[in-house]
């Protein structure tokens, strides 16, 4: 590649998409006074935010493909800027409802078509030292979000965070026109969607996979949603909410590093998924327990390592079958995890129990695990006796 992107410029596009959501997070109690709405209702905002985003991964997964690169980055950021503002303008909760759906749909771009770049321009362990980096970014993300947030929340409201995100996508999309290159190759394969829809429908490790990263982002992202109201609960400002990014960061970093080492040490992956899913059982009742205190933080720093843990792990198996398609087959991926995603935060917004939602959603990964780990049991059994019996 001529002239591959620079590195700085794709870990900040990579991550847009989690950092402009954790800044939103600690003006939710400020929105639910705000338009007059309870905090179920305000919850909900986030749940419509990820479906959306969903089809936005897909969208422009596809465009990336017709358009190039650098254009579907380049309106991604404008749909982004345009949601931004209505939300900026809004005069009742439905006008920002619409607003977050538009938003997510533009931000799905900083996902889908920041990974096809880094793919066009880096190939074997160079591009695995890349996604390296990615991966750190994405770590201290939250705690640039929910303290920059705290912070604006605290001082200027959710106004303030509204002018925040417009500028950020302004800023963003001045440095993509100025300086991001174009990484599309001369020629490009562009599959037939509906037989690729067909054959991911009909492959249950798929959906397992799928499951698993709604699941276990759901751990995350409840916490995003419901812990703000909790604070509040406690007569703690958006900046002190804020402020529990850090602990929620380091989490993730011990996680990622505990996979690391583990894996260094011969671990499965299917191993360490199952001992993620175990962490976080362990994690959600610790919350459901402690959540009447601020003690909560510290079962909820074990659902964060677990999910650390778990997700390089889901998503380096996901498409190991759909290597020549892997773009398209990566942003239908991405669209069914993110709807069962936005489900789930659209029931975490009912439920309104932090602790009830971990114990659900790791009860279901582990049960998720153990039903996989005993499909692997029965296939090494049967193996086993085809061996014996051609013997």
């Amino acid at each position: 590649m001529k002239n591959p992107p620079q590195i700085w410029l794709m870990v900040t596009l990579l991550m847009f998409p989690q950092v402009v959501e954790t800044i939103y997070s600690p003006s939710l109690p400020h929105i639910s006074q705000a338009f007059g709405v309870s905090f179920e209702t305000a919850s909900q905002t986030l749940s419509v935010y990820f479906i959306a985003f969903a089809l936005g991964v897909v969208v422009w997964g596809r465009l990336c493909d017709t358009l190039g690169r650098k254009k579907s980055m380049i309106y991604g950021l404008v749909t982004y800027g345009i949601g931004a503002l209505i939300a900026l303008l809004a005069g009742n909760f439905e006008t920002l409802l619409l607003a977050r759906i538009i938003s997510a749909f533009g931000a799905a771009v900083g996902s889908i078509v920041t990974q096809t770049m880094l793919r066009d321009s880096f190939e074997g362990p160079e591009l695995g030292k890349v996604f390296s980096v990615m991966g750190m970014g994405i770590s201290i993300s939250p705690v640039i979000g929910l303290m920059a947030g705290g912070i604006i929340a605290q001082s200027l409201g959710h106004i303030g965070v509204f002018g925040l995100l417009l500028l950020l996508a302004i800023t963003l999309w001045l440095v993509s026109v100025w300086i991001l290159p174009e990484t599309r190759p001369e020629t490009v394969t562009t599959v037939e969607l509906w037989p690729l829809v067909k054959r991911m429908l009909r492959d249950s490790s798929i959906w397992h996979s799928a499951a698993l990263v709604a699941l276990f982002n759901l751990m995350l992202f409840s916490y995003y949603s419901l812990a703000p109201f909790i604070f509040a609960s406690f007569n703690m400002s958006s900046l002190e909410f804020g402020y529990s990014g850090i602990a929620l960061a380091l989490g993730s970093l011990l996680g990622s590093l505990t996979n690391k080492l583990l894996l260094s040490r011969g671990w499965q992956s299917t191993t360490l998924i199952n001992l993620a899913s175990i962490l976080a059982l362990c994690g959600g009742v610790g919350v459901w327990l402690l959540q009447s205190s601020l003690v909560f933080l510290l079962p909820m720093g074990c659902v964060v390592l677990a999910f650390g843990i778990a997700i390089p792990n889901i998503l380096s198996r996901a498409l190991v079958d759909y290597k020549q398609m892997a773009g398209s087959a990566g942003a239908l991926f991405g669209l069914a995890y993110y709807l069962m995603l936005g489900a789930g935060l659209a029931l975490a917004g009912l439920i309104q129990n932090l602790g009830l939602v971990l114990i659900y959603a790791a009860g279901t990964t582990s049960l998720l695990s153990l039903i996989n780990w005993r499909s692997g049991l029965n296939q090494v059994n049967l193996a086993s006796s085809s061996c014996k019996l051609s013997q």
